[in-house]
């Protein structure tokens, strides 16, 4: 593990990892599976050391020695994996790589567990810091374990779609995003606190770009997680004591697409932005520079409140289900079904989406906006709303950028 972790990773970019599938053939394949076997074992072990780095305390801690235990298991399996040579052989590797992502399903949400009992431990400079290399590894290592899994189905199955390679959607819709996403949101929010907002999406709704769907999914999920928590609880607390309560005020994302290929005007790479924008009282001054913050939170408290106090299932309040594991979420209830368990066993699979309450989306969501170069900024008009200004690259135009 030491050798391989001394290895920097091999520079990849965006369009050699789209060239597997451009297009699918026996040989593209082999050397897609060439690439997971050099590439994810180098990013395995350099985490391995980088969790083995921790400080002593930290590093007995239970949850995060069993990520480390996890990353030791996975190495040790494809370190000691034969060569893969034929298609046959590959198409029971790519299940046994299917097995592999499931494993690590939880990784974050593990991790995020040993840090919420170890903060004290570090500062909220040091685990942020240890958070992105660790979530930006993790993406990565998906990215590669389930595009070569997309390929080997592709071509097991005879199909070599246009619209999709491997797992980029080449006309990735964003209004369908938005409106899949929303109705899991409006359910989780209408199951948590009683209500939901509307969605207006306007500007131009038929705009269409290449991204990767799961991607877009986790960052817009938890954009609205928190425009529909705040638009309710600031409703709910300004019409407590009215004899009527007045309509939710909607959450309104505008969608502005990437310039043409033949724009004119068009200089450098291109990008979609989103806009989202709340009248859910904005976050106060004193705490904008904490936003960004893994330990940073205001869902159903004070903003003043802390990672330290999650351990009591965010004061046992409508948030309560929401901790760390997540699937009390659902199954606490006895299943909840439709969307909600769709969208939250999706979010399980992601290891991300399930700890809504303990400050991780944002952060999360700027990550993986800014994964290929990318960005997201947070607006707030105090006593009024919030605005997310979402900036994602057409992948279609990113070639340069590394994975």
């Amino acid at each position: 593990m030491e050798q391989h972790a001394q290895q920097p990773p091999w520079p990849l970019t965006l369009s050699t990892f789209l060239s597997f599938a451009r297009p699918i053939t026996e040989v593209s394949v082999l050397s897609s599976v060439e690439y997971v076997f050099a590439e994810i074992p180098r990013r395995l072990a350099s985490r391995a050391r980088s969790l083995e780095a921790l400080p002593f305390i930290v590093g007995m801690n239970p949850f995060i020695a069993r990520t480390l235990q996890a990353y030791r298991r996975s190495f040790q399996f494809l370190t000691m994996h034969p060569p893969v040579k034929t298609l046959q052989e590959n198409a029971f590797f790519a299940v046994q790589l299917e097995a592999f992502v499931q494993s690590h399903a939880n990784d974050i949400p593990t991790m995020a567990k040993g840090f919420q009992e170890c903060s004290r431990y570090m500062t909220p400079e040091q685990i942020s810091e240890f958070l992105d290399g660790a979530i930006r590894n993790r993406i990565a290592m998906r990215l590669i374990a389930e595009q070569h899994i997309a390929l080997s189905r592709s071509l097991m199955q005879k199909e070599n779609s246009r619209d999709h390679l491997g797992i980029v959607h080449m006309s990735c819709s964003p209004r369908d995003t938005i409106c899949m996403c929303g109705s899991f949101v409006s359910e989780l929010c209408e199951a948590t606190l009683g209500a939901s907002p509307k969605i207006i999406i306007d500007g131009e709704i038929d705009a269409t770009f290449a991204y990767i769907p799961v991607h877009l999914e986790y960052i817009l999920t938890e954009i609205l997680k928190n425009a529909f928590r705040a638009t309710v609880e600031r409703h709910h607390k300004l019409y407590a004591s009215a004899t009527s309560t007045p309509p939710i005020p909607p959450v309104v994302i505008t969608i502005s697409p990437p310039p043409p290929l033949t724009s004119h005007a068009r200089v450098g790479p291109a990008f979609l932005s989103m806009r989202i924008r709340d009248e859910g009282g904005g976050v106060p001054s004193a705490n904008m520079g904490r936003i960004f913050s893994y330990s940073f939170t205001t869902a159903g408290r004070g903003a003043e409140d802390s990672l330290e106090d999650a351990d009591n299932g965010l004061g046992g309040g409508p948030y309560a289900a929401q901790h760390v594991g997540g699937s009390a979420a659902v199954d606490g209830n006895g299943g909840t079904g439709g969307l909600f368990t769709e969208m939250t066993g999706r979010s399980l699979q992601m290891g991300l989406g399930t700890i809504a309450g303990l400050g991780y989306g944002l952060p999360m969501s700027r990550l993986y906006a800014r994964y290929f170069g990318g960005s997201l900024d947070f607006l707030s008009l105090e006593g009024w709303g919030s605005d997310v200004f979402l900036k994602l690259r057409d992948l279609n135009d990113a070639g340069d950028a590394e994975i």
